[in-house]
């Protein structure tokens, strides 16, 4: 396997809308210094989702996989990335160490998905995506099996031992790379590549 050249990890943190994706993320982020890199943020800035025709749910964006790529390519290959997103298998594998797919009991997800004002149709659909474990799958098919774990994310908890567990995961990631030596700022006062409204179009 040829050596990683990037100084920090690249982590997807992934799930079933209502897990906990984003809580995890962020705390990941302050407690790391890594980046979080929300995807839903990246898609709206840079306009590449176009409206479903599903008259059920209007709001739901077919995101432009391929423009998505390209407009965070450079972050993935610097390194230090949280990926915030509820898909994980468009990110080339050679970019990617971890993959960590957030889990919730289904009576405590269909009260949050309720209270975030989800109708029947899409509460069912995301329902039956986290009994079916189909995000799950979709990691350990998109990457080598040692690179996923399944994360429990039900009460505060949860998510305080799910970022120790991810921190120590990073420690031993950056021994084992010959990383040691702290998080590097990620370019100019940390700004982003994604960040940048003219970076598809300059």
């Amino acid at each position: 396997m040829p050596s990683v050249t990037r100084s920090d990890p690249n982590i997807i943190i992934t799930g079933t809308p209502g897990v906990g994706k984003s809580t995890h993320c962020e705390a990941l982020a302050s407690k790391t210094g890594l980046h979080h890199l929300n995807i839903n943020d990246v898609v709206k800035k840079h306009s590449i989702g176009e409206a479903s025709n599903d008259g059920n749910d209007p709001n739901t964006k077919i995101v432009d996989e391929d423009r998505l790529l390209d407009v965070i390519e450079n972050d993935l290959e610097d390194g230090g990335q949280i990926i915030d997103w509820h898909a994980c298998d468009l990110f080339p594998p050679r970019q990617i160490d971890l993959v960590a797919v957030i889990r919730c009991d289904n009576q405590i997800l269909y009260d949050r998905l309720k209270a975030r004002g989800y109708g029947e149709k899409k509460l069912q659909e995301n329902l039956d995506c986290e009994i079916m474990e189909v995000l799950v799958q979709e990691a350990r098919d998109a990457y080598e099996g040692e690179m996923v774990v399944e994360l429990r994310s039900e009460k505060a908890e949860d998510v305080d031992g799910n970022v120790e567990r991810i921190e120590e995961w990073i420690r031993s990631w950056k021994r084992d790379n010959g990383k040691e030596g702290g998080v590097e700022a990620k370019g100019e006062g940390g700004k982003k590549d994604e960040d940048d409204p003219m970076f598809l179009h300059g």
